[in-house]
């Protein structure tokens, strides 16, 4: 019906949902965001292919899938306190790539490549 709706009127919708399933197979572009903060933009298939952020990759890591069994596991640790976000990269408490600056400084986009970009410091070019 959505789709439907933006073909016949040639019109954008804004989804914002935790239905990655329906995101990756109705949406052209997907933002992705933690905490309130945007963390990684791409084409949704680009994104679904190759998520860069490591929150992208978490979240879709934890997608339960149709084939197989178990229960999806979530990810490690808790979600900041909205009010009294971490300094920094807001996903840096959970990160298993933290370094440093991501403590104390948080990062803007950088573009990965033509219309791929996120935010985190494991993409800075020249970062050693």
């Amino acid at each position: 019906l959505l789709e439907d709706l933006v073909d016949e009127k040639d019109i954008s919708v804004i989804l914002v949902s935790h239905a990655l399933g329906m995101v990756k197979n109705i949406t052209d572009r997907t933002y992705v965001m933690y905490a309130g903060s945007m963390v990684e933009v791409a084409k949704t298939a680009k994104l679904f292919a190759n998520p860069l952020h490591p929150y992208s990759k978490a979240l879709i890591a934890v997608v339960p899938k149709l084939t197989g069994g178990g229960i999806s596991q979530g990810i490690p640790g808790y979600m900041p306190e909205y009010l009294n976000p971490p300094p920094g990269c807001r996903f840096h408490p959970r990160c298993s790539y933290v370094m440093p600056i991501c403590k104390v400084e948080k990062p803007t986009f950088f573009e990965v490549e033509e219309n791929h970009q996120v935010a985190c410091w494991l993409f800075k070019k020249g970062r050693n």
